[in-house]
């Protein structure tokens, strides 16, 4: 009996004891709010809750509640076992400014993250072209970007301090239809339209429409086509047209022109 009043007289005791009595009230709050804001995106049906914006959102937010919860737990602890705050703070002051110079591109991925999810510059699904590569974007997070490289089917993951460099692809192609200048313009458009009426049956293609005489080239009449397809299987749909370009040509026993040089003799 002695030893354990003389257990809960002592003062390191004593201030044990409030530091465990502080880790599980810090424990359990945490697990609480986590518990709450779980419960609430997981049943709620709300678009923006739902939506790649939302998501991207939430897990940032946990990851901020859980370090507040840690650093306030520590400065707690801290005071009740008599460490001067005010030094501490001064220190971690001084320690977070060189810190905060060593992360400048990671704040600056955060920031434009940031930017990107409140503009909606572009969403998950897109296709987008990074320098020389045409993907479909899978992640957006507040520090990177991740895109699937429609050629490769490689996973990229772009800074987002970067994304600047990155454009959305247009779900439009444009084709030329090379005709010989000896073909009539009546008859070529003719042809034209059947070649539209073939590319339309293509797999991933919305729409083809005929946009007009694009250029007078050297060897052919170059009659431009417009086709809506799917953005992420623009590569096909446009091998998909040339083949329905020389199906249709010869159709109308019309031969793809080649680059011919004429030699006049005096």
């Amino acid at each position: 009996m002695e030893n354990i009043e003389s257990f809960f007289n002592n003062e390191w005791s004593i201030r044990l004891i409030n530091s465990i009595i502080i880790l599980l009230i810090s424990f359990v709050l945490y697990k609480q709010i986590t518990y709450l804001l779980n419960k609430k995106t997981g049943r709620n049906k709300s678009k923006l809750l739902n939506s790649s914006k939302g998501k991207a959102y939430i897990k940032p937010i946990k990851k901020i509640i859980r370090t507040v919860f840690i650093f306030v737990t520590i400065f707690l602890i801290l005071q009740v076992n008599g460490v001067n705050i005010n030094s501490v703070l001064t220190g971690v002051g001084i320690i977070g400014v060189i810190f905060g110079l060593a992360i400048q591109d990671w704040l600056k991925d955060i920031i434009r993250g940031t930017s990107i999810l409140a503009d909606e510059y572009f969403h998950v699904g897109d296709i987008v072209r990074y320098k020389n590569i045409e993907g479909k974007v899978l992640e957006l997070g507040l520090k990177t970007t991740k895109i699937k490289d429609l050629a490769t089917s490689n996973i990229i993951s772009i800074a987002n301090r970067n994304i600047e460099e990155i454009e959305v692809v247009s779900n439009l192609i444009y084709v030329r239809i090379p005709v010989p200048y000896e073909v009539s313009v009546e008859r070529a458009e003719k042809a034209v339209a059947d070649i539209i009426e073939l590319v339309k049956k293509n797999d991933n293609v919305n729409n083809c429409t005929y946009k007009g005489v694009a250029d007078l080239a050297d060897s052919s009449i170059q009659y431009l086509l417009e086709v809506d397809c799917n953005q992420q299987y623009k590569l096909q749909v446009r091998r998909d047209t040339l083949r329905s370009i020389l199906i249709g040509l010869a159709n109308h026993r019309i031969e793809v022109p080649f680059t011919q040089i004429d030699i006049h003799n005096k």
